[in-house]
């Protein structure tokens, strides 16, 4: 059997990395479900601070393994945007769990990688396609048949789920412009960065929490911070673009735990729409490759 080439990763199964991703899958639709079943109690800022907290015990040795690179790290600034607008992103995430069903909330996520391309274009000045933009309208059409404007009233928790949009496609472009930044640094940045962000706020909307519920509190932190290893064992060892059609099931699972849990239905206009974000997004690459191999020959 061929070695492979030393400083390069083994091949690894597909079935692997997508086992992989399905647990992660799992794992964060069972921490929605929690969520939003505490979101009725506790707000959303506490819940992210408590989240957070649990993550920095985690990686709290990590952190001291990694303390001079930690200390030498640059653009602190980029650091501190990205950290201050993934802490709005999730507030506002578990804001809309709270409010919204479960399979609504994860669709609307949908459109994030189409608010990512615009948000390059405007602060970063990378180049978007024509077939892009046109991709985009199709995608936000699918959002107004998910959302139903004339049925659906317009309330903080809509709001709260396109906030989360906006932030985290804002964190998104933060994380680009921190390229050449190592890896392990980003990551405890931004689980002590969240911690801090949110400990203020979450001081002054602090609801005491029983004994009984704390197990529960605990479990979103460790259900986040497992769910993340698992997804960077199935992206560090496999392409991406073979495994971002199977992120989209996720809105199968949150359908699943809204029907179990909550008694959600999900509806037929919320399929519908649904499907068009997930087809934009799965097309739109191909699509401009084609384009512009067709103009070239």
């Amino acid at each position: 059997m061929a070695s492979s080439p030393q400083g390069e990763m083994p091949p690894v199964p597909l079935w692997r990395s997508v086992v992989w991703l399905l647990i992660d899958m799992t794992l964060v639709t069972i921490m929605q479900a929690i969520v939003k079943a505490e979101g009725e109690t506790y707000p959303a800022v506490q819940l992210v601070f408590l989240r957070s907290l649990v993550g920095l015990v985690a990686v709290a040795p990590l952190m001291w393994r990694h303390r001079a690179k930690l200390a030498n790290a640059s653009n602190i600034r980029t650091h501190l945007s990205r950290i201050a607008f993934n802490s709005a992103a999730l507030t506002c995430n578990f804001a809309a769990f709270a409010a919204l069903p479960l399979a609504m909330v994860t669709a609307i996520g949908f459109t994030r990688p189409l608010i990512q391309l615009a948000m390059a274009a405007l602060i970063l000045g990378e180049i978007v396609s024509k077939t892009r933009y046109v991709f985009t309208a199709i995608g936000f059409f699918g959002i107004m048949i998910i959302v139903q404007p004339d049925a659906v009233p317009w309330n903080l928790g809509l709001l709260a789920a396109f906030g989360s949009v906006v932030f985290g496609a804002l964190a998104v472009v933060q994380t680009r412009r921190l390229a050449g930044e190592n890896s392990v640094v980003l990551m405890l940045f931004y689980t002590a960065g969240l911690s801090v962000l949110t400990a203020v706020p979450a001081a002054f909307a602090w609801v005491p929490i029983p004994l009984s519920t704390l197990p529960s509190i605990i479990l979103i932190g460790l259900l986040a911070q497992v769910g993340q290893y698992c997804w960077l064992q199935a992206y560090q060892k496999q392409e991406s673009r073979l495994l971002a059609p199977i992120g989209y099931l996720s809105i199968i699972f949150s359908g699943i735990a809204g029907w179990l849990f909550f008694g959600e239905v999900p509806s037929l206009s919320l399929g519908l729409g649904a499907a068009i974000v997930i087809l934009t997004t799965l097309l739109a690459a191909p699509t401009e490759r084609w384009l512009k191999n067709k103009k070239q020959a």
